[in-house]
């Protein structure tokens, strides 16, 4: 199977356990709605979030180095595993010591009454990843796609047991995730026999040094990541406004605004999981830079087109998944929904040009483009948050992904040169952030404006999603 094929093939199969998954998961914000105020899912945002800060701490940004030397022909896979799980383990350890001193901090005070259900929450979570990407590395896509499916139907139904019938909260949540990824860790542990590829008799010291080198610029990379997400919520949670009500309710409303654009993310995520892995083994392909031009260019047409369709129908959708019968400020939140479309919109760009840093090993220069991202994000949302409540945090997230963006959109392309239409790019920014702001100031008519501007963004960009999938396809 060539390249192309291989690369279509694995966006179906990973569509297929993740798209139903993903889905599934947004559509909970309605139980989330119905069964927590706006304070509690507050608080379950914040410690998502606390997961995302310290998780590649403390597994020393597992997901990253895994996948990469997993996938590396010339690493043996038992050394790669085997030193992949001591590594995790001796973090999840220093993780256990360190999260209940982290809870005394002011700003991480949220973590109280919950310090023993968190540590068990991260530690679930990475055993779950490490297996994950273990099956990913041994190119066992389907059985990665079954687990994603098992583990969605056992997510679910422990939301209803746990959120909907015994009204547990936030700590049903968080039990219901322990729980799902418990059970996914041991399926997939069985089901790939990756016992067979771990034993101590396989730890590799010196690989294990050479994946703490790859690792280590990656590790302030994913954390700056978090922060940008992280520092929101804690903005909005500590601040003071004179014009806007801040605190732990409006966190719950930024969580729940930030459900809608996660939508767009379902897409980026289904292809990324198989792209990350073409880019490390076609790293040395004598096409390499026809390759990335071709997908990329398919990849940015699909991103603002199904940006501006989803800003067409925001307000519908946004009713549907987080209803506003029981408690009525959630009526509002659609109003800071469209400026974090486009904001999820370039973090999916982002994401693709950082597989480059990652497959041609240069990941110092995503640790300084993020480090770009981070630097305008904090400063952002300690001026905007005041005076524009949550929409500041919005904007701010929107201006640090985009200056990320075109940092690295320039310095990425220099280890893979492809061609990249940067007039194409302004001119659809543009008409998707007027979409953004017909629909936030709900202008006369604007519900036509939208169609008209969706059917611009369009015009603009189906050719070449046409004509790049045609390639994709039909190539021999």
């Amino acid at each position: 199977m060539n390249k192309y094929k291989k690369l279509v093939f694995n966006t179906g199969i990973f569509a297929i356990g993740t798209f139903g998954s993903k889905i599934l998961i947004i559509l909970l914000s309605r139980l989330y709605a119905h069964n927590m105020d706006a304070a509690n899912n507050g608080v379950k945002e914040l410690l998502e979030n606390m997961l995302l800060f310290l998780q590649p701490v403390f597994t020393f940004a597992l997901q990253e180095y895994l996948i990469r030397f997993g996938l590396d022909k010339n690493y043996d896979k038992h050394e790669v595993f085997t030193t992949s799980g001591i590594i995790t383990f001796a973090g999840m350890m220093l993780m256990a010591v360190t999260v209940p001193v982290i809870s005394n901090i002011t700003a991480f005070n949220f973590l109280k009454g919950y310090t023993l259900l968190f540590i068990l929450y991260m530690t679930m979570s990475s055993i779950r990843m490490f297996c994950q990407n273990c099956v990913r590395s041994r190119d066992m896509v389907k059985i990665f796609s079954i687990d994603g499916i098992l583990a969605t139907l056992t997510f679910l139904i422990l939301n209803v047991i746990f959120i909907a019938k015994l009204h547990m909260g936030v700590k049903g949540f968080i039990l219901s995730t322990i729980i799902s990824d418990g059970c996914s860790a041991i399926f997939l542990f069985a089901v790939a026999r990756l016992r067979e590829y771990t034993g101590f008799e396989y730890f590799n010291k010196e690989l294990g040094r050479e994946m703490m080198r790859f690792a280590t610029p990656l590790i302030p990379t994913i954390v700056m990541w978090a922060i940008t997400s992280l520092s929101d919520r804690l903005f909005i949670r500590q601040m003071h406004s004179d014009y806007h009500s801040l605190g732990e309710s409006a966190v719950g409303m930024y969580s729940f605004a930030n459900k809608i654009p996660n939508l767009i993310s379902v897409v980026s995520t289904i292809f990324f999981q198989a792209w990350s892995m073409s880019a490390i083994t076609e790293n040395e392909s004598a096409d390499r830079s026809s390759f990335y031009e071709k997908v990329y260019s398919a990849y940015e047409a699909m991103m603002f087109m199904a940006a501006a369709a989803l800003l067409v129908v925001i307000k519908p959708v946004t009713a549907f998944l987080v209803p506003s019968d029981k408690n009525i400020e959630y009526a509002s939140v659609y109003i800071y929904t469209p400026i974090l479309v486009a904001a999820v919109v370039f973090m999916c760009f982002n994401q693709f040009l950082g597989s480059i840093y990652s497959a041609t090993k240069h990941q110092k220069n995503s640790f300084w483009t993020a480090l770009v991202a981070c630097g305008v994000n904090i400063p952002m949302n300690f001026f905007l948050i005041p005076v524009w409540g949550i929409q500041g945090a919005a904007v701010a997230t929107l201006l640090s992904y985009l200056i990320c963006f075109w940092a690295r959109i320039i310095d990425a392309r220099y280890y893979v040169p492809f061609r990249f239409d940067g007039l194409k790019n302004l001119a659809n920014t543009a008409i998707l952030l007027a979409m953004c702001i017909i629909m936030i100031f709900e202008v006369k008519l604007y519900i036509v404006w939208m169609l008209l501007l969706a059917a611009v963004i369009a015009a603009l960009n189906y050719k070449a999603l046409l004509i790049t999938v045609n390639k994709l396809l039909k190539r021999r």
